[in-house]
């Protein structure tokens, strides 16, 4: 992916990640924008090149299948298991977690 958008490996980079973040807030499945979307402007800069490459073909599959996977309604194909998916899936748990009260001292 970032290999072929030119000479400039640096902004090559930060449009691949522009590009990543919209499409992951704007895929007209609203609970899987609110997954997806926090966890690309969370992580998306820590993902090296394969993991993008990954990230993007999750974002080709079918909506309702990539949140079934994400919440473990089904088992994600071998090619998204782990990795991103991974990721993603532990991101979205800990997005579950309730806000734990902090009591004062």
């Amino acid at each position: 992916m970032v290999r072929r958008m030119g000479h400039n490996l640096e902004q090559a980079m930060d449009e691949v990640c522009k590009r990543l973040r919209f499409r992951a807030w704007r895929r007209g499945f609203r609970e899987l924008d609110l997954i997806l979307g926090p966890f690309a402007d969370a992580q998306i800069a820590l993902l090296n090149e394969s993991e993008l490459d990954e990230f993007e073909r999750l974002l080709d599959a079918p909506d309702q299948d990539v949140y079934s996977w994400i919440v473990g309604r089904s088992t994600a194909p071998a090619q998204f298991e782990g990795g991103v998916m991974g990721r993603i899936q532990a991101f979205a748990a800990q997005m579950a977690r309730p806000a734990q009260e902090i009591s004062p001292p």
